[in-house]
């Protein structure tokens, strides 16, 4: 789900994209959002765009919150956030049935990347908001699946190396 607004989903994604790792708080502030958006109508039949957009600000407030204070929990939330959506969107892509086993792919998709996350915290940081932003950044450009699937590719790849050679210049300057 995208950002109400696409030129804040393009802003937001570009800076997740490209400074995911860096910042940590922002990056699970618009999960937090975007799982906002998407959980909305499910908590509430049909919910006004005014109830939908507060309902996101205020999980993104509280994962920017949590992010900062608790940073470790944040990490396992951010995970399972991540991976279970990252879970989701590969099976509506693979699956034509996917949708009677989204609460399972969604749990076990979660589980995954909250141990990901965990365990190899760096490069998992890098890969999950290198693709959240490329995803924030298409969902507002409108193209046939095919560019779509193009387009998400290199902003990942691109994000991926960015994000790598700033953490590589970060660890050399250090020694």
């Amino acid at each position: 789900m995208s950002f109400p607004i696409p030129i804040i989903s393009v802003v937001i994604g570009v800076a997740i994209l490209l400074l995911g790792r860096k910042l940590f708080w922002l990056f699970v502030a618009a999960l937090g959002f975007a799982l906002g958006i998407q959980i909305a109508p499910h908590l509430v039949h049909e919910p006004s765009p005014a109830l939908a957009l507060t309902f996101a600000l205020v999980l993104g407030f509280a994962g920017a919150l949590i992010a900062l204070l608790l940073q470790k929990l944040a990490i396992g939330v951010v995970g399972f956030l991540a991976g279970a959506r990252l879970a989701v969107a590969l099976g509506s892509a693979f699956f034509v049935n996917h949708a009677h086993y989204d609460i399972v792919t969604f749990v076990i998709g979660g589980i995954l990347g909250a141990i990901l996350l965990l365990s190899l915290f760096d490069w998992a940081l890098i890969l999950f908001s290198s693709i959240e932003g490329a995803h924030l950044i298409q969902s507002a450009i409108p193209l046939p699946p095919t560019g779509t699937t193009i387009l998400v590719v290199a902003l990942v790849v691109v994000g991926v190396v960015v994000q790598a050679s700033m953490m590589r210049r970060g660890r050399v300057a250090t020694q």
